[in-house]
Formats: C-alpha cells, sequence, structure tokens
C-alpha cells in the first residue's frame, strides 16, 4: 500500500468520533446520500492521502488497501454523495467538523498554552475556478474568478493553528457579509476546543475588511477580545494627527517584513497608543471606545534615491490597529501581526483538497470544503502525537513523513503485518502515532 501513514490516521478519526457524529448529525434523505458515515469518512481519509480532485480519491482503491481499510467508496460514489448535499446538509456537515475538533483536543496537545491566551484568526481567499459551469462563480474582491472561502483559525503562541470553521460563499460576496454570525460561531467552536477556560484570553484578529460594529459587537457578546486593522478614514487620520511627537516608541522586528505596498523590507518602525471612540455615526449606546494602537513606517523616497539627493522631509504611512485587549501595546502590536499567520494555513489547503473545488454543484463544492477542514485538523492532530518537528510542519510535510508512506503488506495466521522502509528517519515520529491511537481508549462523541 502507498499511504500507510492512514491506518494510525484513520484510527485517530474513530476514536475521535468521526463515523458517530456523522451518522448521529447528517441526515441525508435522498438514496445517494445512504451510508453517510462511511463515505465521509472516505472522503476525509482520501484527503489526509493528498487527494485533491473526486478523481483522486480513486487512490483508496489501490494495491493492498483493501486489505486494510473497508467501506472504500468509488470515486463516481463520491461524487454522486456530495451532489446530494443542501445548504441545510452543509451546515450539519460544519456541526461534525465542529464536534470533531473539539473530541481530537481530547487526544493531543493541539491548545499548548491556551490557559494563558488563544488567537482566533479570520479570513477570506478566493479560489479561481474555470469554466462557465461552477455554479456560484463570480469575481472577487482580488479580479479573480472563483469562489470564497472564509476561514476562522485558532492558535496559541506556541501551537500550530487549526480550522474552527470554514464557509464557502459566491465569488462576488464582500469580505465583511455575515461575518459578525460567523465569528461568533467561531468563538463558541475555540471555546469548545479548550480556548478561554479559567478566565484565559481570546483574541479575534482580523484585516480592514473586518472593522465593523458587527464584528466587534460580536465578539463581544461571545466573550473574547477583538484586534482588527482599523480602515484609514477621516476619523482615524484625525486621532493619528493628535498623536504627540514624543510619544513614539521605536521597535525593531525580530525578522524584518516584507511591505507588499512598497516593495521593500522594513526592519524597523515606531509605535503610539491613544484612545479612540469608534463608530461615531451610530446611536450612542453603539459606540465603542477602545485602544487605538499605531505603527509609524517610513515611506520610501524612490525619486530622490535614484537622483542621489536627499530627502526634504521623512513621510510615513500609519497602520492602525483597533483593540481592547488588556496586554501591553508593545505586546499587542506584536500579536496583531501574527495575524498573518492564517495566510499560511490558506496555503496548506491549497497545496491539499483544495487545490481544487471538484463539482459544478456550489453546495457539492461546499461539503467538499467542510471534509477539508477536517482532513486538515486530523493531520495536524497526528503531526501534534508524532512529536518533535511536526508538532508545527506544513500539512504537506506532514503527509510526506507521515501519511504517504509506502508499506508491504505479509499475512500470517489471517493477520496482516505492515512492513515500513528500511533506514527511515521519521519512522520514530510514525512509531509514538501508531502506538498512540492505538493504545488510548476512544473519545466520546461531542454532544
Amino acid at each position: 500500500m502507498s499511504a500507510v501513514g492512514l491506518v494510525p490516521g484513520m484510527a485517530l478519526a474513530d476514536r475521535a468520533g468521526l463515523s458517530d457524529l456523522v451518522d448521529e448529525h447528517v441526515a441525508l434523505t435522498k438514496p445517494s446520500g445512504c451510508n453517510a458515515p462511511v463515505t465521509v469518512s472516505a472522503l476525509v481519509a482520501g484527503m489526509v492521502a493528498g487527494a485533491d480532485s473526486i478523481d483522486d480519491m480513486g487512490l483508496l482503491r489501490h494495491g493492498g488497501m483493501h486489505r486494510i481499510f473497508g467501506g472504500v467508496r468509488a470515486p463516481s460514489t463520491c461524487g454522486t454523495f456530495l451532489r446530494t448535499f443542501t445548504f441545510g446538509h452543509v451546515l450539519q456537515l460544519a456541526a461534525v467538523s465542529r464536534r470533531l475538533l473539539a473530541n481530537l483536543t481530547g487526544h493531543a496537545p493541539l491548545m499548548p498554552g491556551a490557559d494563558q491566551i488563544s488567537f482566533l484568526d479570520i479570513d477570506d481567499t478566493m479560489k479561481a475556478t474555470y469554466g462557465y459551469a461552477k455554479q456560484g462563480a463570480g469575481y472577487g474582491y482580488n479580479g479573480v474568478k472563483g469562489l470564497n472561502a472564509l476561514l476562522g483559525t485558532v492558535t496559541t503562541p506556541t501551537g500550530a493553528p487549526l480550522i474552527c470553521r470554514a464557509l464557502l460563499r459566491r465569488g462576488s460576496t464582500g469580505s465583511a457579509r455575515g461575518a459578525a454570525r460567523f465569528v461568533a460561531s467561531c468563538v463558541h467552536t475555540a471555546q469548545g476546543a479548550g480556548a478561554g477556560r479559567d478566565g484565559a484570553l481570546v483574541v479575534m484578529r482580523a484585516d480592514s475588511a473586518f472593522y465593523s460594529h458587527a464584528v466587534v459587537a460580536a465578539v463581544g457578546r461571545a466573550g473574547a477580545r477583538f484586534s482588527i486593522t482599523a480602515r484609514q478614514n477621516r476619523s482615524v487620520q484625525a486621532a493619528i494627527a493628535t498623536i504627540d511627537a514624543q510619544a513614539w516608541t521605536p521597535i525593531q522586528y525580530p525578522n524584518a517584513i516584507f511591505d507588499e505596498d512598497q516593495q521593500r523590507w522594513i526592519s524597523d518602525a515606531e509605535v503610539a497608543e491613544i484612545d479612540y471612540t469608534a463608530f461615531t455615526s451610530r446611536p450612542t449606546a453603539e459606540h465603542v471606545t477602545a485602544r487605538l494602537i499605531v505603527r509609524r513606517v517610513k515611506r520610501l523616497q524612490s525619486g530622490a534615491k535614484a537622483s542621489g539627493q536627499g530627502v526634504l522631509f521623512d513621510t510615513y504611512r500609519y497602520p492602525a490597529v483597533f483593540t481592547d485587549t488588556p496586554i501591553t501595546m508593545l505586546q499587542a502590536e506584536s500579536q496583531h501581526r501574527g495575524h498573518a499567520i492564517i495566510e499560511g494555513v490558506h496555503a496548506d489547503l491549497r497545496a491539499g483538497a483544495l487545490a481544487h473545488l471538484p463539482s459544478g454543484h456550489f453546495q457539492a463544492n461546499a461539503a467538499w470544503l467542510q471534509c477539508t477542514v477536517m482532513a486538515f485538523n486530523l493531520t495536524r492532530t497526528a503531526g501534534a502525537l508524532a512529536g518533535s518537528l511536526h508538532t508545527k510542519a506544513t500539512t504537506a510535510s506532514l503527509r510526506a513523513h507521515l501519511i504517504s508512506v509506502p508499506a508491504r503488506i505479509t499475512t500470517s495466521g489471517r493477520r496482516p503485518t505492515l512492513h515500513l522502509p528500511r533506514d527511515w528517519p521519521w519512522e520514530p515520529g510514525w512509531q509514538q502515532l501508531f502506538d498512540t491511537v492505538t493504545t488510548r481508549p476512544p473519545t466520546p462523541a461531542a454532544a
């Protein structure tokens, strides 16, 4: 078999109650939707092994896979199954994904440091599609034609990101559409996974696309704090202009940051903080007063540099963060920049099952996205159990090191034995993963 890592991987899924959760929460009524627990498990298994299209699900039928796994579905069966999903069924599958994440946290240290602080990152991404038969495709915020996926991830300062929730939307959908309800759901999911327990801090981070009263209010109602990039409107600019010249604190980044706007690396800046009341155009009761943390970065004077002439005076850009966190100014500014971790999640998904949205049916693609989330979190959990460098490795590395490993199958006394490669550098991690999932008792399904 070509992917022996599926043995401990799917054993972990079984112990986390994947099949039981699907059986309890997903109710497909059409004949093509029968036996959902088996088909969803097959889809997740294929994605863990690297499948990024419906046809790729055929890898589960290669070689001696049938000698180890039962209930493997043909690719055509998986495609027909996905097309039976409606909007309500996709929500049911999303409920399975949320509960599976909560169960997985009982098997591995997925949230180290959550007793102190956890970060909830919200962002959307455009997945390009081609042709005219893709339902819901449209031109998004970046001019790309495709479908829009809204993602929420939870992480800790020393942990790898996990996906709380994902939502597939029309390509032309604005980033902030439905964000308030989505953020509230993500906060509750993160809390179910261990964030915010015993009064620990949960901070929702987002860019300026989500700078709105609805999102800020939803975060407050859910019991979390917010850290959102402020839009550079007149009110914010006027507040920045009031900052005293002596209030700026120089900072130097541990690692230089590449500025996309100026196309250069930035290694130093200055930071200042003032109180700011946002959303003053709304009724007084809905005004929000919090901290405005401003980073001042010198603009690149390219013309003067090219001519050899000195700069007459410096000009600056003022990216600002609106936050109500109780931590210090420099910590808050640094931690907000950590929001970029969600871009790594986007890259991980595109390097895996989200390389394609394989169906012409919108709800089938939405169900595919939910299975992608489950496969991502399952792979992350396997990496955490393997330990060492796999704890924070990308999913592509985890697949190469732990999943897509060939093995020879022999049988003695009707008992199969897997013979793994010799001189395999990641054998200790794989063996630790295998021993853990085959000795720990299963976790009851989340309510």
